[in-house]
């Protein structure tokens, strides 16, 4: 099984009911980046992504760009692990 980058970013702001998890997945189209993005039930958004390590930056890059206005915080963890996801997904 190949080794990917995984990271996992939690997003707080004004996350939730604005878009936010399409635009993310609308984003994910644009990079070759499997994982998913979910509503937490604390009102913030934790994205999972994995793929090679520059496009699972960039990909977060754009993200964080796109919705800039809805984030106050981000907290993101980048480990290597096998991959665990085929596609990109609203979970």
């Amino acid at each position: 099984m190949p080794t990917v980058t995984y990271a996992q970013v939690l997003f707080t702001g004004r996350v939730q009911g604005v878009g936010f998890r399409y635009q993310t997945l609308q984003v994910a189209n644009e990079f070759e980046v499997c994982g998913g993005v979910k509503n937490l039930a604390d009102g913030r958004v934790q994205l999972e992504v994995e793929g090679g390590a520059t496009e699972v930056n960039d990909f977060i890059a754009a993200v964080e760009e796109r919705m800039a206005d809805y984030i106050r915080k981000s907290e993101r963890t980048v480990s290597s692990r096998a991959a665990q996801f085929n596609d990109f997904a609203l979970r």
